[in-house]
């Protein structure tokens, strides 16, 4: 079937004129009419009549009509979806990010972006960097936010979104809590360390290489960044953390702070897509929001 003369008939139909469809559809009147008679020819079927200035549907000009109305109302459905889904505003949105973005950064995002995104189904998982990074190659996730991590990965492009300090923290009560200090003097301290290849810890390491200054005693390795802070909370030793994940157990009197002027240092916080590829409508969107966030770096280191 022509879909073109069916559009123009069901145009006439909906106004009842030729010559108001013609206007609507800004083509000539005889133009109209004949693609009307090239259906009426192609279905063996007689469309319109005659009435008076305008026209009047015959039993299968009106049965036409209404299969034509559920086509083309289909086809408006499916122009609104798609462009929808374009615009970012419906599909899936699969986040996999470290501990500190998943934490402290992606709720507030998620939820702004909830915000004018209702239609769009959003998960976040946790996992390590390397775990995370691998989501997004098996295309098990949209995109991913690493905090610290690999500097670089194959087939992988990293976007920096923020750098958080690194902060030195100790028991409430320890000597050096709310002090400033060496790093030679802090590095005397027993220490608990995250597990070995954690960003931190080789992080720590290369500080204690550039300056010339022998590396902690280790009190505890730890898996996790919680169970971190509440050894050190314990008076296991101190620790080194980003900002953003001590902050608050520092306002809630915990930990405490030392600091280490001649130490400084941040994590960087990023965001990977895979190398090559744009974007999905939903991850560029959820992008465009983080970009145009600007969100605190954290205090000063």
């Amino acid at each position: 079937m022509n879909l073109h003369a069916l559009r123009l008939f069901h145009t006439v139909a909906r106004l009842g004129s030729v010559t108001r469809a013609a206007e609507e559809l800004r083509l000539s009147q005889p133009a109209v009419t004949i693609q009307v008679r090239n259906l009426e020819q192609e279905l063996g079927l007689t469309l319109l009549a005659p009435k008076g200035r305008g026209v009047l549907l015959t039993e299968a000009g009106a049965c036409v009509a209404a299969e034509a109305r559920r086509l083309f109302a289909l086809e408006e459905e499916v122009e609104a979806r798609v462009a929808a889904f374009r615009e970012g505003r419906t599909g899936r949105l699969r986040i996999a990010a470290t501990y500190l973005p998943a934490n402290f950064l992606l709720p507030a995002w998620t939820a702004r972006f909830r915000e004018t995104h209702r239609g769009v189904s959003l998960s976040l998982s946790t996992a390590n960097a390397q775990e995370a990074l691998r989501r997004l190659t098996h295309y098990e996730a949209d995109l991913s936010v690493i905090g610290g991590g690999p500097e670089a990965a194959s087939g992988i492009t990293r976007r920096l979104l923020r750098e958080d300090p690194m902060w030195f923290v100790v028991p409430p009560g320890h000597p050096l809590a709310g002090r400033e200090a060496s790093l030679g003097e802090l590095m005397r301290e027993p220490f608990v360390l995250r597990e070995p290849g954690s960003f931190t810890r080789d992080m720590l390491l290369s500080l204690c290489r550039t300056a010339h200054v022998e590396p902690p005693r280790i009190s505890l390795e730890m898996d996790g960044f919680s169970e971190t802070l509440r050894a050190v909370a314990a008076g296991c030793g101190a620790a080194f953390a980003s900002a953003a994940e001590v902050r608050p157990y520092i306002e809630r009197g915990e930990v405490a702070r030392v600091f280490v002027p001649s130490a400084a240092a941040v994590n960087p916080i990023s965001l990977c897509l895979r190398e090559g590829e744009e974007p999905s409508p939903t991850a560029a969107a959820f992008l465009s929001l983080i970009e145009a966030s600007h969100p605190p770096a954290g205090g000063s280191p």
